[in-house]
């Protein structure tokens, strides 16, 4: 089993086990998220919405999509309400069930030329299963990190599970490339793209496996012994913590907005617009991913340094300039520049404001109400998903 001394100075090492529970698992989850978003873009459209101009189809496509989005704060909630009642270990591992299990479901989902609307209804159902998974996923797996690390470097902690998104956009569009290489042209729209759902059952199994091993985290122990659980913990944060939620919500229109520009809009447009070829963007996004992999904890730990607040404010300036030359980079279509554009993108102007938000949320008590209510509520105001650091002990 792993552990953590409690208290003082935490090392690197003894922390290897936590970091690797929650970003595997968190990385696992984003896959499957990630997964459907690329197939909105690009297959969906034609399986489930046949009927609909192209344009429609994919307006219809990306709604269903949306539905995750609308399921995070929900599943935050009652994830969260689940967590701070019974546990971040328990929490982790149910809704690592339920995003594997919703995922595996949609392998085996009929078209609409099968079963006609049951079809896109049956689709957004298991997306929103998909999207209450994510919603509970986040807040438990980077308080799992907080809880055993020390403030000292909070932010560089936190980041780890962050992590795991470029992970998990890194498997899903190896994914993606894999079976489309394997199952060319039709063949791709008929099983190949089923395949990937699949393989969601054997990375769950290895996320259980690991998660299974680590214990309960010390600050809820110390919670349970003491007696303070909170019984009704949403209400008490809408009570106490309402405006940071607002605030902090609006706060991440920095770089969730943009962040699905940049790895899902992009498909779309650089397909049926720019006329660019699939297998270049999602190279794109697998190259994006693995700087995003360093990237993501190294400005969260110069973020411990020089505080929080002015890192990304410096962020968000960066990110409004980076609008313009961003797409003017892309309307070249000349293929290392559409690249470079993608890489920098995602790797220097969104990880530059993602990578620390976790630290911005502690309330032990509430821990993970107070975390998924400002990510995922700030995700769904900029469509896609929940809100994650409401409450903060202390202010930079």
């Amino acid at each position: 089993m792993a552990t953590v001394p409690e208290g003082g100075h935490t090392s690197v090492r003894s922390m290897l086990p936590i970091l690797g529970a929650s970003t595997i698992g968190t990385a696992i989850e984003w896959y499957d998220f990630f997964l459907y978003g690329f197939l909105a873009a690009t297959v969906f459209p034609k399986i489930f919405f046949p009927t609909l101009d192209p344009v429609a189809g994919t307006i219809a496509s990306f709604t269903t999509n949306f539905v995750g989005f609308l399921a995070r704060p929900i599943g935050g909630a009652f994830f969260g309400w689940f967590g701070d009642r019974v546990g971040r270990k328990s929490t982790l591992i149910a809704t690592l069930l339920l995003m594997g299990i919703a995922t595996a479901l949609m392998g085996f989902l009929p078209g609409y030329a099968q079963i006609g609307l049951a079809a896109p209804i049956l689709l957004s159902i298991l997306r929103f299963l998909q999207g209450a998974g994510v919603g509970g996923e986040w807040g438990g797996s980077v308080l799992l990190s907080l809880e055993y690390g020390d403030d000292r470097r909070r932010g560089f902690w936190t980041s780890w599970p962050q992590t795991g998104v470029p992970v998990g956009l890194a498997l899903a569009a190896v994914a993606v490339l894999a079976f489309q290489a394997i199952f060319p042209g039709t063949a791709f729209e008929s099983i190949g793209w089923r395949i990937p759902f699949f393989l969601s059952v054997l990375l769950i199994l290895v996320g259980l496996y690991i998660r299974l091993r680590i214990l309960e985290t010390p600050s809820f122990r110390r919670i349970k012994q003491e007696g303070r659980v909170s019984h009704i913990p949403v209400f008490e944060v809408f009570r106490h913590y309402w405006r940071e939620i607002i605030l902090s919500a609006l706060l991440r229109s920095a770089e969730q907005a943009p962040f699905y520009l940049f790895t899902t809009f992009i498909l779309s447009y650089g397909v049926k617009t720019l006329k660019l070829n699939s297998g270049l963007l999602y190279t794109g996004l697998i190259v994006t991913a693995l700087f995003s992999f360093v990237m993501m904890p190294t400005y969260s730990a110069i973020s411990d340094r020089i505080g929080r607040r002015r890192w990304y404010m410096i962020g968000c300036v960066l990110m409004a300039i980076w609008a313009f030359p961003y797409f003017i980079l892309l309307q070249t279509k000349i293929a290392v520049i559409v690249v470079v554009a993608m890489v920098l993108s995602v790797s220097l102007f969104h990880d530059w404001l993602y990578g620390h938000i976790p630290h911005w949320s502690w309330r032990p008590v509430l821990h993970v109400d107070c975390s998924v209510y400002h990510f995922h509520v700030g995700s769904l105001v900029h469509l896609h998903g929940p809100p994650e650091g409401v409450c903060r002990q202390g202010r930079r």
